[in-house]
């Protein structure tokens, strides 16, 4: 080592600015409860506050927006992660560093099967991981999966509220995806050929950093799309994928009650 490298001192930022204001969300300890709701869309946070009483926002920085409600006596926070793994991993962290446990994503993702429609619920029961924010911090091999307890109370609120509007449920394995417009037909057939149920842009990122953390997360969403049967996100699914949007933040609510997150 060189004298001038032994003056320096290097960051260890798997610690630093713990118990504190975080730099991105800029949320600190005591203002968040045990269990946050993580929409995609700052824009989306306010429709999860519809479903909570006693709403207060706690900050709004960059693509992180923070609220925090009760729902049916129990303190829930909500905070947009925005688009990819990398905003995403920034936001688990830095909410487990202020108290948040367990994280249910909550969002849109496009069907690969045939069975899915606009509006359908997609609870994921792990991630191919086609992302760099997980390469960054496990082996290659290391399977992206939610917590199992969590995912199944996803799976039986889902299906309840599902078939009480009348639109159905599906669980499987989704891909997390980086590059959204780089998503090919041969990509996308690929994925379809092994069974991929949709495919999004977090979760694997959601999956890693809870299980390094020691942390529940799981992930229930709304189909906006169907990318094997012609159903472009821009054509006339809107409704049906804010349908589905309320009745996901249901089921995450919901399961986050039973679980007592």
């Amino acid at each position: 080592m060189s004298d001038q490298s032994a003056d320096l001192a290097f960051v260890d930022k798997s610690s630093a600015g713990a118990d504190e204001r975080q730099f991105h969300i800029r949320v600190a300890p005591g203002e968040v409860s045990t269990v946050a709701l993580l929409p995609g869309d700052p824009g989306r946070v306010p429709l999860v506050g519809e479903f909570l009483t006693d709403v207060v926002e706690v900050a709004h920085h960059r693509e992180h927006r923070t609220i925090v409600g009760t729902y049916r006596d129990r303190r829930i926070t909500v905070t947009s992660t925005g688009m990819g793994c990398p905003s995403t991993a920034i936001a688990v962290e830095e909410l487990a560093r202020v108290g948040v446990t367990s994280f249910i994503r909550v969002g849109s993702s496009a069907g690969l099967q045939p069975q899915v429609a606009p509006g359908d619920l997609l609870v994921s029961e792990g991630s191919l991981r086609n992302d760099g924010t997980t390469a960054a911090y496990v082996h290659p091999g290391f399977p992206a999966v939610p917590d199992l307890e969590l995912t199944v109370a996803l799976k039986r609120h889902g299906e309840r509220i599902a078939a009480r509007a009348g639109v159905a449920c599906h669980s499987g394995i989704n891909a997390t995806d980086d590059a959204f417009y780089a998503e090919t037909p041969e990509w996308i057939e690929l994925l379809n050929r092994q069974g991929i149920l949709n495919v999004e842009m977090e979760s694997s990122a959601l999956y890693v950093v809870a299980r390094l953390r020691h942390l529940r997360a799981g992930m229930v969403c709304s189909a906006s799309s169907n990318l094997v049967a012609g159903q472009s996100l821009y054509g006339d699914t809107h409704d049906r994928l804010a349908q589905g949007w309320r009745l996901s933040i249901e089921a995450a609510l919901e399961a986050a009650v039973e679980l007592a997150l």
